[in-house]
């Protein structure tokens, strides 16, 4: 019959197009050759050498790693260096808490987040006004608005007289002036106004008003300072003028 003779022997290695019939497999294995299949077993063999490769105790892991270790490590304490400018003081936290004041210059501190390190300025003159308001710039002439709820006292002689007065201060220590008082300015004035009507209570008009003034302003920075430094302000008044 006419299909018995097509095969010629085929069926036993012959060149036909089914892949049964040629001996090869899905992927062209046998037979004539062919693509290779991926052997998964060995893709994953070769991604677990490699990441071991990266681990310690691999061909460059131990080594490697630790080098990266002791430059993270060297890093991290090298942010601990901090300046302090010469207007300036070093206030150094220890989680959180104050323990302690630096001068100016290069210091260190412990890496974050042990340590850190605040900078206020402390050598700026602070000026504080009380019985009074001026409008302009510290030094300069500028119109004044008078301030009676302040600046009415009466003294020691039962007189009533129109105190108007300024108040200099600068920070002493940083880290109580920080973290002992709220509202520095506001503290200094309230503290200034009540120690002045001490004074002037316990003062006769004329010395307040004339020969007394420089008393006056003596007795008022003295009983402030002291005041101030029992409340640990971290405060130096340098001087109260009339």
């Amino acid at each position: 019959m006419p299909w018995s003779n097509q095969g010629g022997g085929g069926n036993d290695g012959g060149g036909g197009g089914d892949w049964q019939g040629g001996g090869r497999g899905p992927w062209g294995q046998g037979g004539g050759g062919g693509g290779q299949p991926p052997n998964l077993e060995e893709l994953l063999r070769k991604g677990q050498d490699r990441f071991k490769g990266a681990l310690p105790g691999g061909r460059w892991g131990g080594r490697g790693g630790f080098l990266i270790f002791l430059v993270l490590i060297a890093a991290w304490f090298a942010s601990g260096f901090y300046r302090v400018g010469p207007d300036e003081q070093g206030v150094v936290l220890r989680f959180g808490e104050f323990t302690g004041s630096t001068s100016p210059g290069l210091r260190y501190h412990l890496p974050s987040p042990i340590e850190a390190a605040l900078t206020p300025k402390v050598t700026r003159v602070n000026r504080v006004e009380v019985g009074f308001q001026s409008s302009g710039d510290f030094g300069r002439s500028s119109a004044l608005r008078n301030l009676p709820e302040e600046s009415l006292m009466l003294t020691g002689d039962e007189n009533i007289v129109d105190i108007n007065f300024t108040v200099l201060w600068q920070i002493s220590n940083a880290g109580h002036f920080l973290f002992n008082i709220q509202r520095p300015e506001n503290t200094v004035k309230a503290v200034a106004e009540s120690v002045m009507r001490e004074v002037v209570g316990r003062s006769k008009i004329v010395d307040v008003l004339t020969e007394g003034r420089n008393e006056v302003e003596r007795q008022t920075l003295d009983l402030m300072q002291s005041t101030l430094d029992e409340y640990k302000a971290g405060i130096v008044v340098t001087q109260v003028k009339l």
